[in-house]
């Protein structure tokens, strides 16, 4: 059996994920793969190269660089995150990936993005961070405010539009002890996009794309109803914020940042036996 870990976005709430995954590698508990959508994959790659906080440490010391993140950076270069700076100068110099390790860890990585042309999900497994670093710009760039990217000559957004919570597409890739990391709490759900009409405006060339922007919700509920059903089932092990932290996509605030990636961490060591045992019976198998 393959354990694999699924990992929700959420812009800057997504730092919740890493301060799970920090405890997971703390703990020598290292998934056979990993599939993150957005910011999800952002902090998931950094498990797969096995750097515990990496992730809070550079949100830390860059997050109010309007280059991380702001809509400054979206007036001056046209996305809300700066390509060169987030994906080039800050992974390769400033507080650097370990790519090296990323390729040898024997994680298989797989991040989610949405086709603008089809309005489905493309699953893209990552073996090189640095060559296919356009594969995780491509998930974590969020509509309206983000240029397309073009991989393998698709053109490509935020995997979360298309596949939010992408447990379905693991379990047929062979990943059949799932630990999946939300980052609402128990009981969300998700409303209709009151700016839908806007995207319909801006991607008039993609209709299906439209679509799967106007019906998100449905889709992301959809999935959820999934998630729970599977963990009654014992099939998952579900983690989530175990209360709710106000944190807005593009947060300015490091003190509610750090807030949240600290909750992570509450979480993962209060279900660590849990999460042990999980582990162990897929070893078991």
């Amino acid at each position: 059996m393959k354990t694999g870990l699924v990992l929700e976005g959420g812009a800057k709430r997504g730092i919740y994920t890493a301060g799970i995954l920090d405890v997971l590698l703390e703990n020598n508990l290292l998934a056979d793969g990993v599939i993150g959508v957005s910011a999800g994959a952002i902090h998931g790659c950094s498990y797969a190269s096995l750097q515990p906080g990496r992730s809070i440490r550079y949100n830390m010391k860059y997050g109010n660089d309007y280059r991380f993140m702001s809509l400054k950076s979206w007036l001056k270069s046209g996305s809300v995150v700066d390509t060169q700076f987030c994906y080039h100068e800050l992974p390769e110099k400033l507080d650097p990936f370990d790519n090296e390790a990323f390729k040898t860890s024997g994680i298989r990585f797989y991040v989610t993005c949405s086709n603008l042309e089809t309005g489905a999900a493309e699953y893209l497994c990552c073996r090189d961070m640095f060559a296919e670093i356009d594969c995780l710009r491509a998930s974590a760039s969020l509509p309206l405010v983000s240029q397309i990217v073009e991989v393998g000559g698709k053109k490509l957004l935020d995997g979360g539009i298309a596949d939010s919570i992408p447990l379905r597409a693991f379990e047929s890739m062979g990943y059949d002890r799932n630990i999946v990391v939300l980052t609402r709490p128990a009981g969300y759900r998700k409303k209709p996009n009151p700016l839908a009409w806007l995207s319909a405006l801006v991607y008039r060339r993609f209709p299906k794309f439209v679509a799967a922007v106007r019906n998100r919700h449905l889709m992301y509920n959809a999935e959820l109803e999934y998630v729970e059903r599977a963990e009654k089932e014992g099939r998952v092990l579900v983690l989530r914020p175990s209360r709710a932290i106000k944190v807005r996509k593009m947060e300015q605030n490091l003190e509610r940042v750090r807030e949240m990636y600290e909750l992570g961490r509450f979480d993962a060591e209060a279900n660590l036996e849990k999460i042990k045992a999980f582990w162990q019976k897929r070893a078991a198998k």
